[in-house]
């Protein structure tokens, strides 16, 4: 071939050479691309059913990927220690099939009956944990549960949904106008919430009681009180922790194997050594579901507070990035319902649930790749244990009943069809086209 025919098959339609308009109408069309994309997707994220739909989908895919890794994490020690891989995978199973439900109902229950729910539920809590300092069971130290039989009780964990309903309550109560005077937050929130953290404290429950004060702090932010309130709080906070690692011998070495993990990596780092050891292995994609190795008893408490060490391991850094991304938009959910609710109780709920939940994964993978301390919190829907699950799915069941108060909501959910499918389709803009109401004949 010539290279004058050469140059004719190259050559774009109509003769024209390729030149610098070209290359700018071709940028000028990408951009176009792109902002289009960029319009579709603010075009989603404004739609009434959002912060629903996101509620509904983070939390089915926690719960899916926390059943994966709580069989793949436990199955080693549960065949050593009970003779079945599925033990402890059988009874998560258990505590989801309970909370699934219990979500559900929430989600279908009105604002008042949350605001009702607090008092009896911090009354419980407080009896809970004045029967554990009695007849509580005492395991790796720490006397936190009661022995019901068949199942472990943890009244530390439903003491948040506790704590947080029934201070948002107090709070929305005392609005005026939609403004509460922090003054009012010293009668009876505090003693209330010093009394509750005291007691999870006197069975050795540092994290659930840090736990207890974002619950706390959320509170305050939402209300408005002023910084040199947080500041003297926090203050206080730090005198009382100093003063708890200094009084038992455990976490003073906790402390010292989170400064130091690899100088104390056969003692108080041992635990923080063998996580990162883990997380390390992983690599980008991981050694593949069930195929870790820390988890030959190498990780203690490998299905619970170190769950996502073997995560991490298994599914690599690009697992833990979507575990991340997850609770990310499960938070971003949260406080997208506190800010378009206009009730006051609605909105320090929600901003209180976020604190917990989210704070609450923070603490844990924090603790995983060693920026905290340990604490011994479990992992938000991931972690085994029924006693931190249900009412944690409770807490997002409420979330889904405040996020149908958001503007257009209702309607929304009336419109796109009958079944949740269907709805979400809808939603998603993959449905057909909605039926349209013939008029009635018999009318003029």
């Amino acid at each position: 071939m010539s290279a004058a025919a050469h140059e004719g098959a190259v050559r774009p339609e109509g003769g024209a050479r390729p030149d610098g308009r070209g290359r700018a109408a071709n940028r000028a069309h990408g951009e176009g691309g792109v902002r289009e994309h960029l319009l579709t997707l603010r075009e989603l994220l404004n739609r009434p059913l959002t912060s629903y739909y996101l509620i509904v989908g983070c939390s089915a895919l926690l719960l899916a990927l926390g059943l994966m890794m709580v069989l793949s994490a436990s199955s080693i020690e549960a065949l050593q220690e009970t003779g079945s891989p599925f033990y402890w995978f059988f009874k998560q199973s258990i505590s989801v099939a309970i909370g699934i439900p219990i979500m559900w109902v929430c989600a279908q229950l009105p604002a008042r009956f949350f605001r009702w729910a607090g008092y009896p539920l911090m009354a419980l809590s407080i009896l809970g944990l004045v029967l554990v300092l009695f007849v509580g069971t005492s395991q790796l130290g720490a006397q936190r549960w009661i022995d019901l039989g068949p199942v472990y009780l943890q009244p530390s964990e439903p003491a948040k949904l506790g704590l947080l309903l029934w201070g948002a309550d107090l709070l929305a109560r005392r609005a005026r106008n939609g403004v509460i005077e922090w003054r009012h937050l010293f009668i009876p929130l505090m003693p209330g919430t010093a009394i509750l953290a005291v007691m999870v404290m006197l069975g050795s429950d540092l994290g659930t009681t840090l736990v207890l004060m974002l619950i706390f702090l959320a509170l305050l932010w939402v209300v408005g009180a002023p910084l040199r309130l947080f500041g003297g709080i926090l203050a206080v906070a730090v005198l009382a922790t100093i003063v708890m690692i200094s009084t038992e011998g455990y976490r003073a070495g906790r402390i010292e194997g989170w400064l130091d993990p690899w100088g104390n990596a056969q003692g108080t780092g041992y635990q923080a050594v063998q996580g990162q050891i883990a997380m390390g292995s992983g690599g980008w994609f991981g050694l593949g579901l069930g195929s870790s190795r820390q988890k030959w008893s190498w990780i203690p408490h490998a299905e619970s507070d170190f769950i996502f060490s073997i995560l991490g391991e298994e599914l690599g850094l690009m697992g833990t990035l979507v575990v991340v991304a997850l609770f990310g938009l499960l938070g971003y959910a949260g406080l997208r319902v506190a800010t378009r609710v206009k009730d006051p109780f609605v909105r320090l709920a929600s901003a209180a649930a976020v604190a917990w939940i989210a704070g609450q994964a923070i603490v844990n993978i924090g603790a995983v790749i060693g920026v905290l301390p340990i604490t011994g919190i479990p992992l938000p829907l991931v972690s085994y244990g029924g006693s931190a699950l249900l009412p944690t799915l409770a807490a997002l069941g409420m979330l889904l009943s405040f996020a149908k108060q958001e503007p257009g909501a209702r309607e929304a959910l009336a419109a796109h069809g009958p079944g949740p499918v269907a709805r979400a389709l809808s939603w998603l803009g993959l449905a057909g086209p909605a039926r349209k109401r013939r008029p009635d004949r018999g009318r003029r």
